[in-house]
């Protein structure tokens, strides 16, 4: 019997052995709900300690040599997340060395978590910090967003420590603390200036030439590179659904007149080749179809200079949340690279979780580099679903992405029982 084997069956020994669900429920009061200065709650904190340690001791002398990592796994990982975590080691024989994690709708939820990440979710985090596993945050939001709320939720120490990087505006920048003149990587200064022209030009008209339903009840994101519409309504309300869609319809016509003002050729309809060209995204078609503009136009009889630029951007829609104009060049992938590049990672096995087509560009590029394991909230883009799912199936509820992590965890610890038995 080889030593997966022994692990599989030592495993259904634990959880049958074992009451998992009260050890379990022990670890989590100890690790989330610290002693304050009450006396009695400090009381319960002790009580529910002492009680975890006795339960933890049993399982150590039930499993001589390996005992404490089976005790740890018990406390912390469901049966179902076990077996999953030694199944994801027998399939790929090492654990994950970096954490890739976008943020809106994969660690946290405006509808399931009042867009908050989870505390269980943050303390895992901080546990794979501690584990030495550098944690690289990827996302479409500001850099200074994203640095606030990872500071209240994680803390300053750990954001500044040098393990943790913050690939933000979806790949134009790379922010990693600690690192010297490699501390903030700003990839968009690399693009050509046609392409730098035509954002310029979006920025400045988008709001100043945008018809009422959407001058009026939309803002302009204060991004770095980016140029980004959110609506003045509730994140996916009806109501931001409505302002979303309209901005798409506008900002990819005025996207198209932007391209052709930057070429030195007449280009009949730039908004219809526009429509055109961005269409190929199903969700950017129906939106552009629901509102009765035509998508029909040849891309190919639009002028080579005119295609040149606008294979170059594209825009991103994320249902009454945002519309976007991004470069093809400075995608998230491209930001990861980079990011890993900086933490000195020079072998990655990176845990991508994720819910939209950006994040989507990191797990194809990990999954065609054997570079790591993709997970995904159910709600995600159909595309993003069909790759997890094809892959390993780690899709997981919205606001549960503890699961998901507490998974990963468990490799590292599968680890240590096949070290443990050499």
């Amino acid at each position: 019997m080889d030593i997966d084997m022994e692990q599989y069956d030592q495993l259904y020994r634990l959880y049958k052995s074992v009451d998992t669900t009260t050890l379990r429920g022990y670890q989590e009061f100890v690790d989330l709900f610290p002693p304050l200065s009450s006396t009695v709650a400090l009381e319960q904190w002790e009580t529910a300690s002492d009680r975890l340690d006795a339960l933890k001791s049993d399982i150590t002398d039930e499993f001589p040599g390996t005992g404490e990592t089976y005790a740890e796994i018990a406390a912390r990982l469901t049966r179902d997340e076990a077996f999953t975590a030694l199944d994801l080691y027998s399939k790929y024989d090492r654990s994950v060395n970096v954490l890739v994690l976008d943020v809106d709708e994969t660690l946290r939820s405006a509808g399931d978590t009042d867009n908050e990440i989870p505390r269980d979710t943050l303390y895992l985090l901080t546990q794979f910090h501690e584990a030495g596993v550098p944690i690289v945050v990827c996302t479409g939001q500001t850099l200074e967003n994203v640095k606030g709320f990872m500071i209240q939720g994680l803390g300053n120490d750990l954001v500044s420590s040098g393990q943790m990087s913050i690939v933000y505006e979806s790949g134009n920048g790379v922010f990693t603390p600690k690192h010297g003149e490699e501390t903030k990587r700003l990839l968009y200064e690399r693009l050509d200036d046609a392409v730098v022209d035509v954002f310029e030009t979006v920025r400045r008209r988008v709001l100043s030439e945008a018809p009422d339903a959407v001058g009026k009840r939309c803002h302009l994101q204060g991004n770095e590179f980016n140029v980004t519409l959110k609506p003045n309504a509730e994140v996916g309300s009806d109501n931001a659904v409505e302002i979303i869609d309209e901005s798409l319809r506008y900002l990819c016509g005025l996207v198209g007149d932007a391209i052709a003002a930057q070429v030195d050729a007449e280009v009949a309809d730039p908004a219809a080749y526009a429509r055109a060209y961005f269409s190929r995204d199903p969700e950017i078609l129906d939106v552009l179809q629901a509102g009765g503009l035509s998508t029909d136009a040849d891309i190919d009889d639009a002028p080579e200079a005119f295609r040149d630029i606008l294979e170059r951007v594209d825009l991103g829609y994320y249902e009454g949340d945002a519309a976007e104009l991004v470069s093809l060049e400075l995608d998230k992938s491209a930001g990861v690279e980079e990011a890993f590049d900086v933490l000195g990672i020079d072998d990655p096995f990176a845990l991508v979780m994720g819910d939209s087509k950006s994040d989507l560009r990191v797990m194809r590029w990990v999954d065609e580099n054997d570079a790591g394991i993709a997970a995904a909230p159910a709600h995600s883009s159909p595309d993003v679903l069909d790759h997890v799912s094809s892959r390993d199936d780690l899709v997981y509820e919205a606001g549960d992405a503890s699961t998901v992590l507490r998974t990963i965890y468990g490799i590292s610890l599968v680890e240590q029982l096949d070290e443990q038995g050499e």
